[in-house]
């Protein structure tokens, strides 16, 4: 159905783009490139949907952001942004914003956005802000991760579980964390659980707690970790390590918040929201049954996935400074280094930048960091693929040769005479020379097959064509 969409935005590509785009789908269109424009413009249309940029002139798009929804009697608000943080999410669905975008952003996102805004409006959806929170901790600007701090920002004042997942050392405490800090629970207590790190005897006493005499050494009564956490948080790492024994009861805790203290016979009422993360493929574990169904979905409330660091490359300049500032490290990071860094494939992740960063700072004692400072990759991060090995060595070929003496005139050809040789030689050793099979094995005409062994090989090496 037609709408009436208010645009509040001082760069005028964007403002035209997204008129145009709206006007197409027949919705009446007011642009304003200020927020004080903008209450006027607001009075006089009474917008179904606002689309509201964060910097501005004058008064900031965060700040109008409320005083645009009482003139509009709660019109849902799109944020957009070129500058976006979690710090910024937050505040924006803090103020009651419907949903928020970081810059650059693809129309359809824009459109899609304001549809849902639009519908939202006919099925009376509440907005959930969550209270005001300081400080961030999880670094980048990137898409990617903004699409974290989004997630971050809608789940944080509820009492929902959440569920993290990624990779190791892509920073699934942080995110738990950020949770805690943008929740109404935020001055209660946080207590972070390695779960593997946990004495397996005893793992069920340290989460729930004993009573006196529960067992040999049990001298007096003591609260478990669910327990101390009461009213505040509890972030369980490395859910796939929890026994089953020990998650029946975990279910428990979820389902009607009490614990049973090993010993105990009446249990104890308490507050606490869980918070779990793991590495592991837990649906995987729940069909080989080393998992509970029940649980797994419990705590699978809400998921918030982290990326890892190989599909947000251009967050690592910022990584950089970030880290290099937190050791006090006056090296910068040219750009040479940027992009060696942004090539590599870090299977730790940021943990694994972090700790080569630190390497690299002590090396360069104080200068420039450049790509030799850092550890090789086999040195860190655990253990690499085939293809992240073969990757690593051509950057290492390319800048050997690129500081000979005698650099190649066309890298690109001397570096195929380097692969091709062993490519040919494996292709057809596995074939049994069997050039119409290696041709449709490599994916090449035989003509070419043909022409690349007269380049490598003798005559007498090459040997006669066969068949199928």
């Amino acid at each position: 159905m037609p709408a009436t969409v208010l645009i509040v935005d001082d760069e005028e590509a964007i403002s035209w783009s997204l008129r145009k785009a709206f006007e197409r789908l027949g919705h009446r269109v007011g642009v304003a490139a200020s927020a004080e424009a903008a209450f006027g413009l607001a009075e006089q249309m009474k917008p179904d949907a606002i689309i509201l940029d964060v910097r501005l002139p004058g008064m900031d798009g965060l700040e109008a952001l409320a005083r645009l929804r009482v003139i509009t009697g709660n019109a849902p608000v799109i944020v957009i942004t070129a500058h976006g943080n979690l710090t910024t999410a937050v505040k924006a669905v803090e103020g009651g914003a419907f949903d928020y975008l970081s810059k650059p952003f693809d129309l359809s996102q824009a459109l899609d956005a304001v549809g849902r805004a639009l519908a939202s409006r006919t099925t009376g959806r509440p907005a959930a802000p969550p209270p005001d929170a300081d400080g961030e901790e999880i670094v980048g600007r990137g898409p990617a991760i903004q699409a974290v701090f989004k997630r971050i920002a809608l789940v944080a004042p509820t009492d929902a579980c959440v569920l993290i997942t990624g990779e190791s050392g892509t920073g699934k405490e942080l995110v738990a964390r950020a949770v805690h800090q943008h929740s109404h629970r935020r001055n209660k207590p946080f207590r972070p659980v390695h779960v593997a790190a946990l004495n397996p005897n005893l793992v069920e006493s340290e989460l729930f707690g004993h009573v006196k005499g529960a067992f040999t050494g049990a001298a007096a009564a003591k609260p478990g970790l669910l327990s101390l956490a009461d009213g505040g948080t509890i972030f369980l790492d490395e859910l796939a390590d929890i026994a089953l024994p020990v998650q029946a009861k975990l279910l428990r805790v979820l389902e009607h918040q009490e614990v049973m203290p090993v010993g105990g016979s009446v249990p104890t009422k308490i507050n606490v929201r869980v918070l779990g993360a793991t590495h592991a493929d837990l649906l995987k574990q729940v069909n080989a049954g080393q998992f509970r169904h029940d649980l797994y979905f419990r705590l699978n409330v809400f998921e918030v996935r982290l990326p890892a660091l190989r599909d947000r490359p251009e967050d690592i300049p910022s990584l950089c400074d970030h880290f290099l500032r937190g050791f006090g490290a006056a090296s910068a990071v040219p750009e040479e280094t940027a992009a060696y860094l942004r090539s590599r494939a870090w299977p730790g992740n940021v943990r694994e930048l972090r700790n080569a960063l630190e390497h690299a700072a002590i090396v360069a004692r104080g200068g420039p960091l450049r790509p030799d400072h850092f550890p090789p990759p086999a040195a860190i991060g655990g253990p690499e693929t085939v293809d992240q090995r073969l990757g690593a060595l051509v950057r290492d070929w390319v800048r050997d040769a690129s500081q000979g003496e005698a650099e190649p005139a066309h890298l690109y050809d001397a570096l195929l005479a380097c692969i091709e040789p062993a490519l040919l030689d494996e292709v057809l050793r596995q074939t049994n020379n069997n050039r119409v099979a290696a041709a449709r094995r490599l994916g090449l005409a035989r003509a070419t097959l043909r022409k690349l062994l007269s380049k490598y090989r003798t005559p007498e090496e090459a040997g006669p064509e066969e068949e199928e």
